[in-house]
């Protein structure tokens, strides 16, 4: 019997066997082997692109959606190249995406040391009561888990030091680049084109959560095997989507009207129940949601950023597949999330590609002539968001794009291999505009004019990349003082870590949650496909 061979993965160089009928994004999944597949499956992003070193003869021949992409003989779409005999070894190599550059850190502001886990007299104590002998140090984890990549912070509870932090692109993004799709995971059956039964989805939906477990658990491992024993609580924060899976909680109901998920309160596990191997003893804590797909990461957000303190009103803005948007002060807070898609990281962009090595990331355009500079100064190999945010603003203001976002020529070109076509544009506006129309409509409920708007705080890796005054020109961000604008890095990372040195902040949290009124946009607004239509332009 044949084998399917990933050389270029530690998972996939001893093979796998060969059962005619999956694709080769199917055994890549089962290795959890990393390989873009923005639209889950389907054929449509193009991304999943892989070359067949050995065992063409194995495979069907190339399918009408492959054909549009105009892929050389050697290669095809891993969702698309199904295994239909047995008769040799397919040796597989993955069109190599790279590694995101992740943002690992926040403000890091100094905050009380007083945590649920402490040690006294030799001992350890849980909230003042005795669990076990001091083992010689005492540990906690502030994790944070986003739809492209997880970041998590170890921390002495003793003294409040990180003494290490690990960031990884979150291996699900083999199930799908977005939110969406991991959620259409966990529903449908793309295939046999229906919606799985309960006890499929508790399987699915344990594939994922497993995933990111277990990147947890090797990445301590590596880090220190000594110290898994010392490790008493992880506080997690992410969006509504990634917070639930990774507490094995249902999401389909994040798929379907009205789009609320389910247990939106505080959670606390064992360490057992999620698969973490930490001490026994030690504790688990979910940060709570705010409602729809504005979730724990917008609640660490706020607290990170101390806009439910503030006197003046305020505005935070986190860019992502799904925008979020809080506007308020210690009195009054508002929240809503923006389908703004992905185009912003790569994703239905011909050339797009996310934060990753080798990505422009900034540019230029002087005299006609396109100047960049890439992620880890590699070779270009797409252009991501905040390259994509300085293009727009750079050919409008060059005049190769008019304030309607017409292109004049139909496509142009930043290398002789990588261009923005009209198509792009098109996709990049549709998100400006998301967001745009958020952020007015919470604006006028509020109510308060955007130019009296005290701070508006920038959140996340993709905002704290981004040229300020090049999204302001785009209409993406309000136009203001830019010195009103403060990047505070990874938010809900700095968000879970005050939690986890201050036990108190359990509480403040719980009242922020409380606090926040979450805002439909599309429901409250009459004219809000109007709005949409009229911030697409420039």
């Amino acid at each position: 019997m044949g084998k399917i061979y990933f050389p270029q993965f530690k998972n996939g160089k001893d093979g796998f066997e060969i059962h005619p009928g999956s694709t080769i994004l199917d055994y890549a999944q089962k290795l959890k082997i990393k390989i873009n597949a923005e639209c889950g499956g389907i054929g449509k992003c193009g991304k999943c692109i892989v070359r067949i070193e050995k065992g063409k003869e194995n495979l069907n021949s190339k399918t009408s959606s492959e054909k549009k992409f105009n892929l050389s003989e050697e290669y095809r779409l891993a969702c698309q190249t199904k295994i239909v005999r047995n008769v040799s070894d397919v040796v597989v190599y993955i069109k190599d995406f790279g590694e995101y550059e992740i943002l690992k850190s926040g403000l890091e502001k100094k905050v009380e040391i007083y945590p649920l886990f402490k040690t006294k007299n030799g001992k350890v104590y849980k909230n003042e009561v005795e669990i076990e002998n001091y083992k010689g140090g005492i540990y906690g984890i502030a994790l944070d888990i986003g739809t492209t990549t997880i970041v998590f912070n170890i921390v002495n509870l003793e003294n409040g030091d990180i003494v290490g932090t690990i960031a990884r692109t979150n291996p699900q993004i083999v199930y799908g680049n977005d939110v969406i799709s991991r959620i259409e995971y966990t529903m449908i059956d793309k295939k046999e084109k229906r919606f799985l039964k309960e006890e499929e989805r508790r399987e699915k939906l344990v594939e994922l959560q497993r995933s990111v477990v277990d990147l947890i658990n090797e990445e301590l491992r590596k880090f220190n095997s000594d110290i898994l024993d010392k490790i008493y609580e992880i506080v997690v924060a992410g969006n509504s989507a990634m917070r639930n899976i990774f507490f094995l909680i249902d999401i389909s109901t994040l798929g379907k009207i009205p789009y609320e998920p389910l247990n939106p309160e505080s959670i606390v596990k064992k360490p057992e129940e999620i698969g973490l191997q930490i001490n026994k003893n030690g504790e688990i804590y979910g940060l709570p949601l705010i409602g729809g797909h504005v979730g724990a990461d917008v609640v660490a957000d706020i607290l990170a950023s101390e806009i439910y303190k503030e006197e003046k009103v305020c505005m935070l803005i986190d860019i992502g597949t799904n925008g979020e948007i809080v506007i308020g002060n210690k009195d009054k807070i508002l929240a809503t999330s923006a389908a703004a898609g992905g185009a912003f990281e790569g994703v239905n962009i011909s050339c797009g590609v996310g934060g990753i090595e080798g990505a422009i990331k900034e540019v230029k355009i002087i005299n006609g002539k396109v100047y960049y500079s890439t992620i880890g100064d590699k070779y270009p190999i797409g252009i991501c968001g905040s390259g994509l945010i300085d293009l727009l603003s750079e050919m409008l203001k060059n005049g190769i794009i008019n304030e309607k976002a017409r292109l004049k020529n139909g496509e142009f070109y930043i290398t002789d291999d990588i261009k923005i076509t009209q198509q792009d544009i098109f996709q990049l506006i549709i998100s400006k505009s998301a967001i745009r129309t958020s952020w007015q409509i919470l604006s006028k409920i509020y109510p308060i004019d955007i130019k009296n708007i005290d701070k508006i705080f920038i959140a996340g890796g993709f905002g704290n990349f981004i040229n300020i005054e090049n999204a302001m020109k785009i209409g993406l961000l309000p136009e203001v003082d830019k010195n009103k604008v403060i990047k505070i890095g990874n938010g809900s990372l700095e968000g879970a870590r005050e939690v986890l040195l201050c036990y108190e902040k359990r509480k403040i949290v719980e009242e922020i949650v409380q606090k926040v009124e979450h805002i439909r946009t599309n429901e409250i607004e009459p004219n809000f496909n109007f709005l949409l239509a009229e911030n697409m332009y420039f």
